[in-house]
């Protein structure tokens, strides 16, 4: 029963993902994968029903004013937000995921954990829609390095053999252009990507593989993807299949570290209580790799050495379907958390409260944090001006308050 439990809500995370926020690119693939996941084997009904709440018209006769309290909003310092963060993960000595190798094995470890795709207090909406169908990396100075196990290297390296032959045959220069598909997926061919030259392709490899502690490190990333596929949330996915692919990495993105699991549940269980609907989850853990691919869509999204979202302490909170109302109560609740020292949290203007949990639920000291500045972008003058000051920044500006303009705020689809 718990493996079937598993295995629906793990295609229940794939076909809401890609039902809300696939974009048009992905129409026809969208259609594979819901056949993928077959959504009639799990209660689709519930996800749309959740999402139906969450969207649905509010009706808000107060006109009331959209208060925006101190602790949402950015500090004087507008790199001690990040500071604080990054100080916890050097606090704690917590492990960030550069890849999905990382977290495939944090996973294994159980350091995180799935989370459903809807339970009576949240939905996730659109958590890991992002994710292509490619082939997995590992992901080192910003190279994607190819992995595979000994027969596919094999195979790979008389692959480019067989291309450098062809093109020294026919004298061509557009055959040393094709890509391999182990590193273009349909999905980035059809968005232009450039491909890959196999003489730099080989390059590559070679690099990494002929090197003996490299290729057996490489070899054992692999090996830890095809042990999780193997079976994750109830059901086995094909590493050489690109639907199981991508069906695979969004299931993975659906995960948190207990700890802000616990933290997550929490809000939305009082949100729920107070609203009677379920509180919106758009964004879980976000290894280094999958950030920049995200950079491309939110530019939100971080792109410091320690990414919050890349320690499955992060998640985000979407308010776009809230009344005022709705928005008042809940920064309250989240200005509760920050002020009982259990979080970090800002109000983003793309339509999301971003929330980061404290391990211990104990933020870390003015002066770790003033320390933590360089690490979270700060200039150096900049970051060294306040670690002599080791004191918190207090926030840009008082309350914010925001006058509704209208009494009836209605879904924005």
């Amino acid at each position: 029963m718990i493996t079937a439990a598993l295995s629906l809500g793990a295609g229940l995370i794939v076909w809401a993902a890609l039902h809300f926020t696939a974009p048009k690119l992905w129409s026809s693939r969208e259609t594979t994968l819901k056949a993928l996941v077959n959504p009639s084997n799990f209660d689709s009904d519930r996800w749309q029903a959740a999402i139906d709440k969450v969207k649905a018209d509010r009706l808000d006769p107060s006109n009331a004013a959209l208060t925006v309290p101190s602790e949402l909003q950015h500090y004087q310092e507008r790199h001690w937000f990040l500071a604080a963060q990054v100080a916890e993960v050097k606090k704690q000595q917590i492990q960030t995921c550069q890849d999905f190798v990382d977290l495939a094995a944090m996973l294994q470890r159980e350091e995180m954990v799935p989370v459903p795709a809807v339970t009576d207090d949240y939905v996730l909406m659109g958590v890991g829609a992002k994710a292509d169908d490619g082939p997995f990396d590992k992901y080192e100075d910003d190279q994607p390095i190819p992995l595979y196990d000994e027969a596919q290297l094999r195979d790979e390296y008389a692959r480019l053999e067989s291309l450098r032959g062809s093109a020294l045959n026919s004298k061509s220069s557009s055959d040393w252009s094709k890509s391999r598909d182990h590193a273009k997926s349909p999905q980035q061919r059809s968005a232009g990507k450039q491909t890959t030259p196999v003489a730099d392709e080989k390059t590559i490899l070679d690099r990494y593989y002929n090197d003996p502690a490299t290729r057996e490190r490489l070899f054992a990333d692999y090996n830890s993807l095809q042990e999780l596929a193997r079976n994750f949330r109830g059901r086995a996915y094909d590493l050489q299949n690109s639907d199981d692919r991508q069906a695979l990495k969004m299931l993975m993105l659906s995960s948190l570290r207990p700890e802000a699991l616990k933290v997550l549940e929490e809000i939305a269980k009082d949100y729920r209580i107070q609203y009677d609907r379920p509180l919106p989850v758009s964004s879980l853990v976000r290894p280094e790799q999958y950030q920049h691919t995200l950079r491309r869509f939110n530019r939100n999204a971080t792109m410091i050495d320690i990414a919050p979202h890349s320690t499955g302490l992060a998640f985000d909170i979407d308010y776009r379907y809230m009344s005022v109302g709705e928005q008042n109560y809940l920064m309250a609740e989240l200005a509760r958390l920050k002020d009982a020292g259990r979080i970090e949290v800002i109000r983003e203007r793309n339509a999301n409260y971003h929330v980061f949990a404290f391990l211990e639920g104990v933020r870390p000291s003015d002066d770790l944090i003033a320390a933590s500045l360089a690490d979270a972008g700060a200039v150096p003058d900049e970051a060294e001006d306040n670690n002599k000051q080791t004191t918190k920044a207090a926030p840009a500006r008082k309350t914010t308050t925001e006058k509704s303009g209208k009494s009836i705020r209605r879904a924005k689809r």
